[in-house]
């Protein structure tokens, strides 16, 4: 195989995951880039952060509701067999479950946890998002791998994804991002006038959110397009 600062031969790869052994096995289910750095140098490798360390800055999320939410009524979503028909109002916990409202799966998150996306958390009762301004790929392809065959031809894409996706399809090609959760990265956030900038200098007239179900990092993609229409970028 041709040599490179990436190119390794298939020989030379598993020599040196056979010496690292269950480290080796454990780097199969990472990104792919940050597998290569670790092995053979390159980029400065960053060690993943921590849910809880990822949970202190991250953003609150748009689209979700919770008990203390203006206008809920939580007795609606009790049967009749809860007796609760005399009571006007119903308590609800200090840290209550919060409920996503951003793809159809709506799912009810208790404080903690997350919903089926991995992206999005339950923090003491506010649903914030593991995800904002944290893109796991960035890469510049041909608007026909989108794929868009009338949609400014000939052009380039540049395009980005996070982590996590509220689907688990068998055929995924991108399983490595699509499955993935925030905290296996470690990435520097880059805000969507960054991105809307880095367009401008690769030359790239579309932003593409792909590779991932965009849906998870909605926040951040709605950011961005506003961001890239300051600089005539449209998106897709």
């Amino acid at each position: 195989m041709p040599g490179g600062d990436t190119m390794i031969s298939r020989r030379k790869l598993l020599a040196t995951a056979a010496k690292l052994g269950p480290l080796a096995s454990a780097g199969l289910f990472w990104p792919t880039r940050s597998w290569e750095r670790l092995l053979f140098g390159g980029e400065a490798f960053l060690v993943p952060e921590s849910v809880q360390d990822l949970s202190l800055t991250a953003p609150k999320a748009r689209y979700w509701i919770s008990a203390a939410s203006p206008g809920v009524d939580c007795l609606k979503c009790h049967s009749s067999h809860d007796n609760l028909s005399d009571q006007k109002h119903h308590a609800a916990e200090k840290k209550s479950p919060v409920r996503c409202l951003l793809c159809s799966r709506t799912c009810t998150i208790n404080p903690g946890e997350r919903g089926m996306c991995r992206a999005r958390m339950n923090v003491n009762g506010e649903l914030r998002s593991l995800v904002y301004g944290r893109p796991i790929t960035r890469h510049i392809d041909p608007i026909e791998k989108k794929p868009f065959y009338h949609f400014l031809p000939g052009t380039q894409a540049y395009s980005l994804a996070t982590s996590g996706c509220p689907l688990r399809c068998q055929f995924c090609q991108n399983w490595q991002i699509s499955q993935a959760s925030p905290e296996d990265y470690s990435t520097p956030r880059i805000s969507p006038a960054e991105i809307a900038n880095a367009t401008v200098s690769q030359s790239a007239p579309v932003i593409a959110f792909t590779y991932n179900e965009p849906t998870v990092f909605t926040e951040y993609l709605v950011d961005i397009a506003e961001a890239g229409r300051k600089q005539k970028r449209r998106c897709c």
